[in-house]
């Protein structure tokens, strides 16, 4: 499993009866996990004096209960990155923590190279992957089918100091966006998608992961340059393996560009043990 142990202003603190226990900067949060099947004594003090918990309904959907007062929102950092946290609806916060192991890979690859990358995020939402790009030195287009998600990117870029590099920020469906960059022959050095496993675009149209996520990955195979360095594949949906996204990557991206494919599960370490708690997966294709 890849995770990440650079985060100072956030931690899994404790798991148990399908909640997380996190410390999002100043702030402790408890949201609901169905992973954590398991019903271990809840020892850490921060149970009992969290800011808020999210409680999801039988019928759908949640609320937070606040338990002390939260502002608007907040910013954390990851290394030399500023983002803004938000208690938002389905539970979220605006960072996923444990994709800092794949922000680290791409920052890797961007410094490494021996001229300026060309990065294609798709499925952008509040552009961490983006920032990340954008500080290592790459030029990026960050596409996601909310405007608010595009603004609050925006957000981010400002917070991290990268608002002035070279970047497009667009409100689009990703497929159709896709079809439209292989029509004008823009070609990309790295692509990272990380898709829902069910959405709708700006104008409707539905996405489930499971139906459309081939032919996307057939359509992104055709969008990276000869020279493309590497292609990250994201999942969290139930039922879906890393090694099916593996498979995916090698039957659309490798017969056109060579390369090594991989996956493992990416997850976050919980404080003070020597637990990782699974937190999704990634396919990765490199040169």
């Amino acid at each position: 499993m890849r995770f990440s142990d650079k985060w100072k202003d956030y931690a899994l603190l404790d798991s148990s009866g399908g909640e997380r226990l996190e410390r999002w900067g100043d702030h402790i949060l408890i949201r609901p996990d169905p992973q954590i099947i398991w019903n271990t004594v809840r020892r850490h003090p921060a149970w009992n004096r969290a800011d808020a918990r999210y409680l999801r309904s039988h019928t759908g959907g949640g609320r937070w209960e606040m338990r002390r007062s939260l502002p608007d929102s907040w910013t954390i950092g990851y290394e030399s990155l500023t983002f803004r946290i938000r208690t938002m609806g389905f539970k979220h916060t605006g960072v996923f923590p444990e994709q800092a192991v794949n922000w680290d890979l791409t920052a890797s690859v961007i410094r490494q190279a021996d001229r300026p990358l060309r990065v294609l995020n798709l499925f952008g939402y509040t552009g961490a992957a983006t920032v990340c790009a954008l500080k290592a030195g790459a030029a990026v287009t960050h596409v996601d089918a909310s405007k608010g998600m595009v603004q609050w990117a925006k957000e981010n870029a400002a917070l991290s100091g990268v608002a002035d590099k070279p970047v497009r920020w667009i409100v689009d469906d990703c497929v159709k966006f896709a079809q439209r960059e292989i029509r004008r022959g823009n070609k990309y050095d790295i692509i990272i998608m990380d898709p829902p496993s069910y959405g709708r675009g700006p104008g409707g149209e539905v996405w489930k992961l499971e139906n459309e996520i081939f032919g996307l990955c057939e359509l992104c195979a055709a969008l990276l340059h000869e020279d493309a360095r590497l292609f990250l594949l994201n999942s969290y949906t139930t039922g879906l393996s890393p090694s099916v996204m593996q498979y995916l990557l090698s039957v659309t991206v490798r017969p056109l560009h060579g390369g090594k494919v991989s996956s493992d599960e990416i997850g976050l370490p919980v404080a003070g043990t020597d637990l990782i708690l699974p937190s999704g997966a990634t396919a990765v294709w490199q040169k």
